[in-house]
């Protein structure tokens, strides 16, 4: 997917809010939430995106810590959709 794609899916009430199921080429799907975090648009432009899995999104919105995130790559993902 283009960065562009997924932005517009995230302007819906997604980006640190919801859960989403992300599938991918490559790997089984994962659940999480988008995080924006200081370098978001450097990371945006380049198809880049911070998500916090399913297990650690209670531990996040307590803690804001975004070493909780773990990095994927806009080109690997196939599809974005409610959990």
């Amino acid at each position: 997917m283009t960065n562009v794609q997924i932005e517009k899916f995230l302007q819906q009430n997604y980006l640190d809010k919801a859960p989403v199921k992300v599938s991918f080429k490559g790997r089984k799907p994962i659940v999480g939430i988008f995080i924006s975090t200081p370098d978001y648009g450097e990371l945006k432009a380049k198809n880049f995106w911070r998500i916090v899995g399913e297990v650690n999104i209670e531990s996040y919105r307590k803690s804001r810590d975004m070493n909780l995130a773990r990095m994927f790559s806009g080109s690997e993902m196939t599809k974005l959709s409610a959990p």
